[in-house]
């Protein structure tokens, strides 16, 4: 049954979704890996909408403006937003300021606060979480600068991306897409895109970037080879722990059961329904390589999604070869802006990435089949109109 949101606060908006999306962070909560969800707390983190009633101090909108939702929630004036870092605002998780980071859609130890696959949803902190959009950014454009995008190029500004460099993108999903597009728009001079699925990596390949099947070939000695084992100079770790072993090539038969341990600390509990609904089975698996295959001083920027129990890391590679880790959950207010100027100007079109269109009445069964990773499900959008 529909739920009509309702406001809590003077800061509040509440807007009427004209476009929804599935991201890969909702699939970790329906597998189990983001554990604490509270029944009947509505999915989605990605918004597009119309501004429909808008909170007194919400001072920034106006009823009828339309708008791109952020994902993660920021109050704008606490320390941490001020400083850009939004995903750590003091003040909109309400189980604290040592919570951590506030989204939609998330489980109770990010608010809770139901999510923006709806058809109308209220939004804390309107004025710094919702940004106007221009006519000519179509939904379709905006929907990817809700999360994805911002998320991706998060990643190469983590991974301190600049003119020339080298770089590796672990898991070629839509964010993976974005930060490959990101790392380029920053001035990379090579991009290596490592995953499994054919149709992930012919988009990546379409994008310039060298592609690497790990099914087929080990990962870590490739991209050694192809850069005069030197490695490379960033990587940016888009899977997070989700990830698969090989099941094939050269590296399948050493990686069949390594991670089961870490598999049972970070899923513990987990419902699946025979194919549907299943963890990855090597959460650490991405890190590791990235530690292998970066160069010695070299960065590495973790955007791939491990929840607090995740404790298991390639600490001895990191220390040993003087690298450098930084990851986070993106700051989605700090990057929604530029992008929107970019994609307004023509510079980049985001839709490139779109590759399914559902009506938010098919949610299930685009669920499934973007859980099951089908072959062409990169990245769905849904209607609430539809």
């Amino acid at each position: 049954m529909y739920r009509s949101p309702r406001y809590k606060n003077l800061t509040d908006a509440i807007i009427r979704l004209t476009s929804s999306a599935i991201c890969g962070t909702d699939l970790h909560m329906v597998r189990g890996t983001l554990a604490g969800m509270e029944p009947g707390t509505i999915l989605g983190h990605e918004g597009v909408g119309i501004v429909e009633e808008v909170g007194r101090n919400a001072r920034g909108l106006n009823v009828g403006d339309r708008v791109v939702v952020g994902s993660t929630i920021g109050c704008g004036y606490c320390h941490y937003c001020r400083g850009g870092f939004y995903a750590q605002c003091d003040n909109a998780n309400p189980n604290g300021p040592q919570a951590g980071t506030a989204f939609f859609g998330g489980p109770q130890p990010t608010g809770p606060f139901d999510g923006l696959q709806a058809e109308y949803a209220r939004i804390p902190f309107a004025s710094v979480n919702c940004v106007k959009l221009p006519e000519q950014v179509s939904d379709e454009q905006a929907i990817m600068i809700s999360d994805i995008w911002p998320t991706g190029w998060f990643g190469a500004d983590l991974a301190e991306v600049s003119d020339g460099d080298t770089v590796a993108v672990f898991g070629c999903g839509p964010v993976g897409q974005f930060a490959i597009a990101s790392a380029f728009v920053m001035g990379a001079g090579q991009v290596f895109a490592v995953d499994k699925e054919e149709s992930r990596l012919e988009m990546a390949r379409a994008q310039g970037a060298q592609v690497i099947n790990y099914n087929e070939e080990d990962p870590v000695s490739t991209i050694m080879e192809l850069t005069g084992n030197i490695g490379v100079d960033r990587v940016i770790e888009a899977v997070g722990v989700d990830a698969e072993s090989p099941q094939s090539g050269p590296v399948g038969e050493v990686a069949e059961g390594q991670f089961q341990e870490e598999l049972d600390q970070v899923a513990p509990e987990t419902n699946p329904q025979g194919d549907l609904w299943v963890p990855g089975n090597a959460p650490p698996q991405s890190l590791v390589w990235s530690a292998m295959c970066v160069k010695k001083v070299g960065v590495i920027g973790v955007i791939g999604v491990f929840p607090p129990q995740a404790m298991v890391a390639p600490i001895g590679a990191v220390q040993q070869r003087n690298l450098t880790v930084r990851g986070g959950n993106a700051n989605h207010r700090k990057y929604i802006p530029q992008l929107v100027g970019l994609t307004a100007t023509g510079a980049i079109d985001p839709t490139e990435i779109l590759t399914q269109t559902e009506p938010v009445t098919g949610a299930i069964e685009a669920y499934e089949a973007f859980d099951q990773r089908r072959p062409g499900w990169i990245k769905v959008e849904l209607n609430p109109a539809a």
